[in-house]
């Protein structure tokens, strides 16, 4: 089978298209059939290894894991021994590693039946992104109905879904974007607008209950003066000094983010998507051979919504 391999850290000109052995489920496993994936900025950290501590998991000087990728969505083409629930020819999504491949084995327990009237772009679009606007918002920031909620990098992967997850709790929803992208975050369901290149929301007088934060280039004291007397502002990026800032801060105001696969969240990002209360919103797709060229688009900061990759299969 096909797929992508960075034999070392570095640009999107390291990654090359592969022959490598397919995989075998093991006992709880179910092989899938990809045909479609998308890439997230843990991809591009992940190959470039930035911040740096990133190689403290993959692999100080090199990759441990060579292959690259995480949202997946596809068919199950074979079950192991052991695996129960699900079988061969179920459509499914989820987060595993070295998805940008024509297959992966992934345990049964880590994967969610794809929801209902979805494509596999749009299923493939859902799992890292999603779950990280899910949790953030629901775990970290503590949601409530009728709060004012402001989404900051809201035209982005996770900031589409952000809008719609927080639209759909009942929250009153602030989405901050530049000018090109208002009206996509409108359509999604924002009730106010902030282009960032004419204001700045941290100045404006406006406080708010909770900050979803996925563009982060305001000061921590910037953030506290927009919060409401019991707000809080989650974060959700990968800058190691505005870790280090968040975790010095030692202010119950300032949370961190680090997103988890749940299989329990997959099945309600399933429920949300099949009473229309969200919905993938893909910037443009590329084909497997080209996931270097989609890579780069997304590290330019330019995508609306996800940047979705496709996998064609020989008919043979």
């Amino acid at each position: 089978m096909k797929a992508i391999v960075f034999a070392k850290y570095g640009s999107p000109d390291l990654l090359q298209l592969k022959e490598v052995e397919k995989p075998v489920p093991q006992d709880n496993e179910v092989l899938i059939k990809i045909h479609a994936s998308s890439v997230n900025p843990f991809d591009w950290r992940t190959m470039r290894a930035k911040p740096f501590f990133i190689r403290l998991q993959e692999g100080l000087l090199k990759p441990k894991n060579k292959r690259l990728g995480a949202d997946f969505s596809g068919q199950i083409e074979a079950v192991g021994r052991k695996a129960k629930q699900f079988q061969p020819g179920d459509k499914v999504f989820g987060i595993c590693s070295g998805a940008f491949a024509e297959y992966v084995c992934v345990n049964e327990d880590e994967i969610a039946l794809q929801p209902a009237g979805a494509t596999f772009e749009e299923a493939a679009a859902l799992p890292i992104a999603a779950i990280t606007a899910l949790q953030g918002l629901r775990d970290k920031g503590q949601l409530q109905p009728g709060q004012q909620v402001l989404i900051n990098g809201a035209s982005g992967g996770v900031g589409t879904f952000a809008v719609q997850i927080a639209k759909s709790f009942g929250a009153e929803v602030t989405g901050v974007c530049s000018t090109k992208k208002l009206a996509l975050v409108s359509s999604i369901g924002a009730d106010h607008v902030i282009d960032y290149t004419k204001e700045n929301f941290t100045q404006n007088g406006q406080c708010y209950d909770l900050i979803f934060d996925a563009a982060a280039y305001h000061s921590l004291s910037d953030y506290q003066r927009a919060l409401s007397p019991q707000g809080v502002y989650v974060w959700i990026g990968g800058s190691l000094a505005m870790i280090l800032k968040i975790m010095l801060s030692r202010s119950k105001k300032f949370t961190l983010l680090s997103a988890k696969k749940n299989k329990k969240d997959f099945n309600l990002l399933k429920e949300l998507f099949e009473t229309g209360q969200v919905k993938a919103v893909i910037d443009r797709s590329y084909p497997l051979r080209e996931v270097a060229e989609a890579i780069r688009y997304l590290e330019a900061g330019k995508a609306r919504g996800k940047v979705v990759i496709t996998v064609e299969h020989n008919s043979k």
